[in-house]
């Protein structure tokens, strides 16, 4: 680490602060995550970053000569974050949203020589331990993704036929809830066989029930317009956006995640899904005219 010798201006000791209180609070939501995992492999990863991190906050003290307390809140969001959707992603996501630190550390760079790089050294290491990570959530994506996509592309385009074809928005939200149901139970068994099928250490139980239990959160989600409102074509618009979000909040996970592209998938995944909802719309108004269905 370079000497303290250097020139300590406004600017430096500010990008100091900020490059300190960032380390301090990421020493805080590691060693907070490696008490609260239960895997003892995770903790002590969780725990080697937490010390890393702190001795870098030493590292800069020794140049600042004062003392920055962590962000708490912060911290507690993040895990927060973690308990409930995982580890990997709410570090990733943390790992994203430091540009403060960056730019700090770029203001540190314009002092002291190497700044920059021993920071992207430290950042490099991190993203190593943090791969290292065994998580059963991330094991277990692909079949949380196939539910939903599944539910997706399957209800929005079934409720937009029933829509038009029904014209009855309790009669429209009752066979879209009975579809949805059995078509869950139908997705799961499907996941079962064909993880059963697979060369891994993926169980095919845990597969189907992830896949079955995102399939039908999904069905309740696009399905709940069609019982608070009277008006079909509003509750199918309150549908769609329903899954626009769903698309929207799930693509996001993945790519922070599994560090994937987000602008691709989201706009595939909304073609797809929206795409057969037109479609499926088309064809339940042809079904009405050329049927004479009224109900």
């Amino acid at each position: 680490m370079p000497t303290p010798q250097i020139e300590m201006d406004a600017e430096t000791r500010k990008a100091l602060a900020v490059a300190q209180r960032n380390e301090s609070t990421e020493n805080l939501i590691y060693t907070r995550l490696a008490s609260m995992v239960k895997n003892p492999a995770n903790s002590a990863i969780l725990a080697r970053i937490g010390a890393d991190e702190l001795r870098h906050y030493h590292s800069w003290k020794r140049l600042s000569g004062k003392d920055e307390a962590p962000s708490r809140a912060k911290a507690g969001w993040y895990v927060f974050l973690a308990r409930v959707l995982g580890l990997t992603f709410a570090l990733k996501l943390m790992e994203r949203g430091e540009a403060a630190a960056q730019v700090a550390y770029g203001r540190l760079d314009a002092r002291i020589p190497g700044a920059r790089a021993i920071s992207q050294e430290e950042d490099d290491h991190e993203h190593q331990l943090i791969d290292m990570l065994d998580e059963d959530m991330l094991k277990y994506v692909g079949s949380v993704v196939l539910g939903l996509n599944d539910a997706l592309v399957e209800l929005t385009g079934a409720l937009a036929g029933l829509t038009l074809a029904l014209a009855n928005v309790r009669l429209i939200g009752m066979t879209g809830l009975i579809t949805g149901i059995a078509a869950s139970l139908s997705m799961a068994a499907s996941e079962y066989l064909s993880t059963k099928s697979e060369v891994g250490d993926r169980s095919p139980g845990r597969a189907a029930l992830y896949t079955g239990i995102a399939y039908v959160l999904t069905v309740i989600w696009l399905i709940f317009p069609y019982f608070l409102t009277g008006n079909y074509f509003l509750a199918l618009a309150w549908t769609l956006l329903n899954a626009l979000f769903v698309i929207l909040f799930f693509t996001f996970y993945v790519s922070v995640a599994q560090d994937l592209p987000f602008r691709r998938r989201f706009l595939e995944t909304v073609g797809i899904s929206f795409g057969v909802a037109a479609l499926s719309f088309g064809i339940g108004y042809l079904v009405r005219q050329v049927l004479g269905v009224d109900i």
